[in-house]
């Protein structure tokens, strides 16, 4: 994933642009970077923040640098903005985004005369350095936005850093956000609408798909009206999201707060005490506790002070060390009690089957399981919301490839495994149960989640759930 943040102001944009960046580390840990233009030019400074956190490590830098005009991001993977010179220019960009066709296009782009694009570690293209190559085959940037919107496979916001101000662009479907916020003198674009508030701006505009505009200090002017088709990612509610942010006017809290709700409603099981996995199964733990009933309690806290973000690091065994790590067990609030546990998905597995253990051993009677989402059957095409190589890391999916006898199971069976009516669906469900060793296991249903977030169903994205684009 990744997020980012952007300053026009008719004054030095430093401390807003510094702040309201940082206020995104929760959508990635791998880089973070800024870029400013001022009376001396484009400056940028990128750090590597898989150790210490975006403060820390521009603290130095927001001294520094100068300039009214700026952009910066935190990111899960390549490192951003990139600053780029071209015959339209020098500008510099930043993008949140997949791009499943990066060979297709970097071939094309190679026939039409690109020389070559710079590897990094592991041997990847930069995808914003891909992008910015797609924009710069058009005669101007509104086309090469334009044209980089279309052309990508998967998804694509960005803002992009001029001289004469900020363009900023929404995918063409809207999977990820982009809004824009005033205050006297000045304007932000960010993907978290919270944070600019405590900067002092108030809300302005969400940009709506394939919106293209352009923020100068004399204000805000679209370049591109946006479509009228909508498939904003649904996990931006139920997991990525920071509970003070809302999507398209829905809070994700209370969104939370629904999902728990919609759990409850389904349920028939009688647990002593109702608890969230940290942090973002805890809202939908109130949620559930608030209809059923049932005492919400605090089993688990989470060690924050040096352990604050939940993706780092990027290897799949040592993550799954830390998130153990970070989760301190109150006892007593544990033994001899019936616990049930909302997490906002199951997605491998590996760390709610430990977690569970753990209860187990700490002298809990049952351990029920309450995914806030359904299961997860497909691979997200649209965000990284995990750099698995392959589907049949998500337990579902290995599931079902003991259930049919092959891991090649035809799209018309996977669907059968989402429909949580039917015979496979139940099976399924009982086999994750028994893996994981959880005492019952329920998953929301997509028709609750999706009546949680209250939008209409067709502008919501729902693929890694039931494979529908």
């Amino acid at each position: 994933m990744g997020g980012f943040f952007g300053v026009v102001s008719t004054e030095d944009c430093l401390f807003d642009l510094f702040f309201g960046t940082d206020y995104h580390s929760h959508l990635g840990t791998r880089r973070g970077g800024l870029a400013v233009y001022g009376e001396n030019g484009f400056d940028r400074s990128i750090h590597n923040i898989e150790n210490s956190p975006f403060r820390t490590k521009f603290d130095k830098d927001i001294q520094e640098m100068k300039g009214n005009m700026g952009i910066g991001c935190i990111s899960d993977y390549e490192p951003q903005p990139l600053i780029v010179r071209s015959h339209h220019g020098t500008y510099a960009i930043t993008t949140v985004s997949k791009i499943n066709n990066t060979e297709e296009i970097v071939q094309s782009i190679f026939s039409n005369g690109n020389s070559h694009f710079l590897e990094m570690s592991g041997g990847d293209i930069n995808a914003t350095e891909l992008v910015a190559a797609i924009i710069n085959q058009k005669e101007n940037l509104i086309d090469g936005i334009r044209y980089a919107l279309e052309l990508i496979d998967g998804s694509l916001t960005l803002m992009l850093l001029t001289p004469k101000g900020i363009y900023a662009a929404r995918d063409k479907y809207g999977r990820t956000p982009l809004v824009i916020g005033q205050k006297e003198g000045a304007y932000c674009l960010t993907f978290e609408d919270f944070a600019y508030r405590n900067l002092g701006y108030k809300d302005m505009k969400e940009l709506g798909p394939g919106e293209i505009d352009i923020v100068t200090t004399e204000g805000v002017k679209t370049l591109v009206a946006p479509g009228k088709d909508m498939k904003i990612c649904t996990f931006l509610w139920v997991y990525y999201g920071y509970p003070s942010s809302s999507y398209e006017g829905v809070s994700v809290e209370q969104m939370r707060y629904n999902c728990g709700a919609c759990l409850a409603k389904r349920d028939n099981v009688k647990p002593d005490i109702v608890a969230g996995v940290p942090d973002s199964g805890t809202a939908h733990a109130v949620g559930y506790s608030n209809e059923s009933g049932i005492p919400f309690s605090r089993p688990f806290i989470k060690y924050t002070p040096t352990w604050p973000r939940s993706f780092m690091p990027t290897i799949q065994s040592q993550r799954n060390l830390i998130a153990k790590m970070k989760l301190i067990a109150v006892h007593e609030l544990i033994k001899d009690k019936s616990l049930l546990l909302i997490d906002d998905s199951i997605v491998r597995g590996t760390q709610l089957r430990e977690t569970t253990e753990f209860l187990y051993e700490s002298g809990a009677k049952e351990v029920h399981i309450r995914p806030a989402c359904p299961p997860l059957v497909y691979g997200c095409k649209y965000l990284n919301f995990s750099r698995s190589s392959s589907e049949m890391d998500l337990i579902t999916r290995r599931v079902i490839a003991r259930l049919e006898g092959a891991e090649d199971v035809p799209d018309e069976v996977l669907q059968e495994y989402t429909d949580p009516n039917s015979e496979k669906y139940e099976q399924m469900i009982e086999e994750i149960r028994k893996e994981l060793k959880f005492t019952s296991l329920r998953y929301n249903r997509l028709d609750d989640m999706l009546e949680s977030v209250g939008i209409p169903v067709e502008n919501l994205c729902t693929y890694c759930w039931n494979g529908k684009e």
